[in-house]
């Protein structure tokens, strides 16, 4: 699907190396096929150094060269990289957007290009291991259509949705998500230490156990609920924790914290 296709990386931080890597990893392109655009020299040297792919300090070379050029810039700095590179997009191209918040059509006014890709990845796309929600303005071919999924797909796996307003949710859901199980893990290995284990032992607890967990729900099929009844004794040590999650209110403020997410996903959208 992207053999002998230009991909140029415009903002080369941590989800736009994930990018690369996953692409090389799984041979789906060639170094020589990859421009990665960066204003900072250490950080295109460490890139060509370490993926042997081309590098650039200039926007508009890189968003040229592309057929398919990936934003992957802060939410804060998207205007001032996108408004010089208005018409400079060729006529085939296709824009991909990993950036929070920024919508098909500030995208397509902003470059004067309509095909374009709004994705919302995650940070484990940096092992591979990535949940990336996406969505396609209608001028995205359905051969554009192919590229996207195949490099959405290369950051682990990809979800198409037919309606924009979707990314916004997904952006609490999983592209916040990592975050919210990080400080879980925290919170439980903190708790492990007040109790009397080591640090290293209740870190090795703590991450097992919920990796296992994890894999555990996607095998079984079974409802969260359910397998949460199978632990939970009555009158034991889980019915007795859950007593206390419960009573501090666990399920709203989580609740509570998607809905911030997404609140804030809506007015990064909105124009500057």
């Amino acid at each position: 699907m992207l053999k002998d296709l230009h991909i140029a990386m415009i903002g080369s931080g941590a989800m736009g190396e994930a990018i690369i890597g996953g692409l090389l990893r799984h041979e789906l392109v060639t170094p020589g096929q990859v421009l990665a655009s960066d204003p900072h020299e250490a950080r295109l040297h460490e890139l060509q150094t370490r993926y042997g792919i081309q590098t650039s300090h200039d926007n508009h070379a890189a968003a040229r060269w592309g057929q398919v050029v990936i934003f992957a810039v802060k939410p804060q700095q998207l205007k001032r990289v996108l408004l010089p590179l208005r018409g400079t997009m060729r006529e085939d191209g296709l824009v991909i957007s990993i950036v929070a918040g920024a919508t098909l059509s500030s995208f397509g006014a902003a470059l004067d290009h309509p095909a374009v890709v709004r994705s919302m990845p995650n940070t484990p796309a940096m092992i591979g291991e990535g949940m990336t929600v996406w969505t396609a303005s209608p001028e995205v071919s359905t051969h554009q259509h192919g590229w996207a999924r195949t490099v959405l797909g290369a950051l682990g796996r990809e979800l198409f949705v037919d309606s924009e307003a979707y990314l916004d949710m997904a952006t609490a859901i999983n592209g916040s998500g990592p975050a919210y199980f990080f400080l879980m893990m925290e919170s439980m290995i903190d708790a492990g230490v007040h109790l009397g284990l080591s640090r290293h032992v209740t870190e090795e607890l703590v991450l097992q156990t919920m990796l296992g967990s994890v894999r555990y729900a996607q095998q079984s099929g079974t409802h969260p609920a359910q397998l949460r009844n199978a632990v939970t004794s009555p009158g034991g040590t889980t019915a007795a924790a859950i007593s206390e999650l419960e009573r501090g209110g666990m399920r709203t403020i989580l609740a509570d914290a998607i809905w911030a997410a997404y609140r804030r996903s809506v007015e990064l959208g909105k124009p500057q």
